[in-house]
């Protein structure tokens, strides 16, 4: 059984969308996989069935002590392969100093040099879902072993339906909402990593969808440093004669990915959540702004086809990332029409 790290160490979006990644290397090849992410993608590596390790990364801002029992891990671990789905140079110094003999990671950059393999991609060109440029590297490593791959399908993350309704009626009672309705959840944080809509437009869209469908309660989900923000639209929603509660994410992740489990429909920037609601295979609705590294192709979440709807605006010129020039009201119809579609 071979021995392979798989390095994801960004943010909880990145990871999320690597997890195709990690079921074809699964499917493909009897090897034992280890994963290596930071501190807080960790609870979410421990949820997923093709991982079979996880190592902690501190990352470059972390204690030098921590950072040479990082080092001798890697060297002492007798890893076969390394494939660095996310590289950057001090992910290529790390990989070269462990003495990995087969180290794979994007030909970009002069970490490139570090690596004893490489496959040219140009991901800031957008031209596929980032998710597909990582199983392009996994495709790469399997073929040139004369491999077949076993492509994968979503949905990627599943939890026992017992489970999701025990959630289910403990998030209902927390927030007091009626657990026999539909749940329509909105994010409206972003991390900082993309652009997003303003609160006033995120009231303005979900009083728009409430005013046709009175029957969903809607759920604002929060994340750590968050809350301000969630509480301030919750506000917003309520001025306007809307009604939204707050859900604040304080009870771990693998908990939060069960609560968006539950969602009808799930409405967000592109940030972490949604990538991790699709994981699910929750209806998603995604507002991206249109630079060329941050498009809706790029940026695409892993729903199965026909469970994601893209809002982006209008491309070229300068400004083209405002997100003030998506018009709430026409998004509002364009979400319903979809919605109803599909049965919602």
């Amino acid at each position: 059984m071979q021995r392979i790290l798989v390095v994801r160490n960004d943010k909880i979006g990145d990871f999320m969308l690597a997890w195709p990644s990690f079921a074809m290397l699964k499917h493909s090849l009897d090897c034992r996989v280890t994963a290596l992410v930071p501190a807080y993608t960790a609870p979410l590596a421990a949820l997923c069935p093709w991982i079979d390790e996880v190592i902690l990364d501190p990352g470059a801002k972390g204690s030098r002590a921590d950072k040479q029992a990082l080092a001798r891990q890697l060297k002492g671990a007798g890893f076969d392969a390394a494939i660095a789905l996310f590289s950057n140079s001090r992910n290529a110094l790390m990989l070269w100093r462990a003495g990995i003999p087969y180290r794979l990671a994007p030909a970009t950059k002069l970490a490139q040099l570090l690596y004893s393999h490489r496959l040219a991609q140009r991901r800031s060109r957008s031209e596929k879902p980032e998710y597909q440029y990582n199983l392009d590297l996994i495709r790469h490593f399997l073929t040139r072993r004369g491999i077949q791959p076993v492509e994968p399908a979503a949905p990627y993350l599943r939890f026992e339906s017992g489970l999701l309704t025990t959630v289910r009626g403990d998030t209902a009672a927390r927030l007091g909402v009626d657990p026999a309705k539909p749940w329509l959840m909105v994010h409206a944080g972003s991390g900082g990593s993309a652009n997003n809509l303003s609160l006033s437009q995120y009231a303005e869209l979900i009083l728009a969808l409430q005013a046709a469908r009175p029957d969903c309660p809607c759920i604002l989900t929060a994340g750590p440093g968050e809350e301000a923000q969630a509480r301030a639209l919750a506000g917003q929603i309520q001025a306007g004669g809307g009604q939204a509660v707050v859900y604040c994410s304080d009870e771990g992740l693998a908990r939060f990915a069960q609560v968006l489990a539950n969602a009808e429909l799930f409405i967000a920037g592109s940030t972490g959540p949604l990538h991790l609601a699709a994981a699910v295979d929750v209806p998603t609705v995604g507002f991206f702004p249109s630079k060329r590294s941050a498009t809706p192709l790029r940026w695409q979440p892993l729903n199965s086809g026909g469970r994601h709807l893209a809002f982006a605006p209008p491309a070229g010129g300068a400004g083209e990332s405002e997100m003030a020039q998506l018009e709430m009201p026409a998004c509002a119809r364009q979400v319903l029409a979809w919605w109803q579609s599909r049965g919602g």
